[in-house]
């Protein structure tokens, strides 16, 4: 078998995934959430690991929580993740009719008046379950798509369809460590959707998230001003009656400082504040404390 006929047939599931996620994608948003609860049940056994992770995360950032009510809110986290990548579906594959009237958008003047001043936009945000899928609204709202930030894939097939996906909702889709492009978009007046919130081993600071120090990039402010961009938090939740709220705030007072490290700790109380409203919905099936100052013991089994 050539490589070429062997790469087609390991990718062959590129087509029938896509009609898969077209019918998810299609449906009522009290439907899409079923499923989700349903997955969560069915795949409880397969996600040991990041109930792990999860589990190890909410212990850490609400000791004052007794054992019972950690245990609920490590359930209902494991509902929103798993629930999470139907939306990720949705935010990729629905059409704009199916989107329309889903979302309550806040604070769409500040990125308007910062496209008028000829600058980009770098939405700070998180990382949340429905992160794609906010994104995809606030570009609705905006009559304009955004650019998000992503990781690639290590397997080919899997980023082939991934990439596909992504470009179907979204202006450009930007590697995480592509920073030449991030650069690039941005000084062209793009609207990028960025996090950097994830456990970071490289330009970072150890600043308090949930009062543990967590690795955090530093290079955000750096990489807004050499992109001529405006730096807007950028906040979501999914809402009981199963909407989504989303909020674009202007940039916080005083931030950037010029002091990396204080204004990483900045942003880590502003993404706490936020987490604490809805702690179910952010994403600690991630190893968030995973680089520990030297000296201190992993946190992770």
């Amino acid at each position: 078998m050539t490589n070429e006929a062997g790469r087609a047939r390991r990718c062959a599931f590129v087509a029938p995934a896509n009609l898969i996620a077209a019918a998810i994608a299609a449906l009522p948003q009290r439907a899409l959430l079923a499923l989700g609860t349903l997955a969560t049940w069915m795949l409880w056994p397969a996600l040991g690991k990041r109930r792990r992770y999860a589990a190890t995360n909410i212990a850490l950032c609400f000791p004052e929580m007794d054992a019972t009510a950690q245990a609920r809110l490590l359930c209902a986290n494991l509902r929103a993740t798993v629930t999470g990548v139907l939306e990720l579906v949705r935010g990729w594959f629905a059409s704009s009719d199916r989107l329309r009237g889903l979302a309550d958008v806040e604070g769409l003047e500040h990125v308007r008046a910062a496209r008028a001043r000829g600058q980009g936009v770098l939405l700070f945000g998180g990382h949340f379950p429905h992160s794609e899928l906010c994104a995809r609204l606030l570009g609705e709202a905006l009559g304009e798509r955004v650019t998000i930030v992503a990781r690639h894939n290590n397997d080919a097939c899997i980023e082939r369809w991934l990439d596909g996906a992504r470009r179907r909702a979204f202006a450009d889709v930007i590697g995480k460590k592509d920073v030449r492009g991030l650069l690039r978009t941005l000084s062209r007046g793009g609207i990028v959707a960025y996090s950097a919130d994830q456990d970071f081993n490289y330009q970072n600071a150890f600043v308090p998230f949930f009062g543990i120090p967590a690795a955090t990039l530093t290079a955000t402010p750096d990489l807004a001003r050499r992109g001529n961009a405006v730096v807007l938090p950028f906040w979501f939740h999914r809402k009981a009656d199963g909407r989504y709220a989303l909020r674009v705030e202007p940039t916080w007072e005083g931030w950037p400082s010029g002091d990396p490290a204080r204004d990483a700790a900045r942003y880590m109380a502003e993404l706490e504040t936020v987490v604490r409203q809805h702690p179910e919905q952010y994403l600690w099936v991630h190893r968030r404390f995973k680089t520990r100052p030297p000296g201190e013991p992993g946190l992770y089994r």
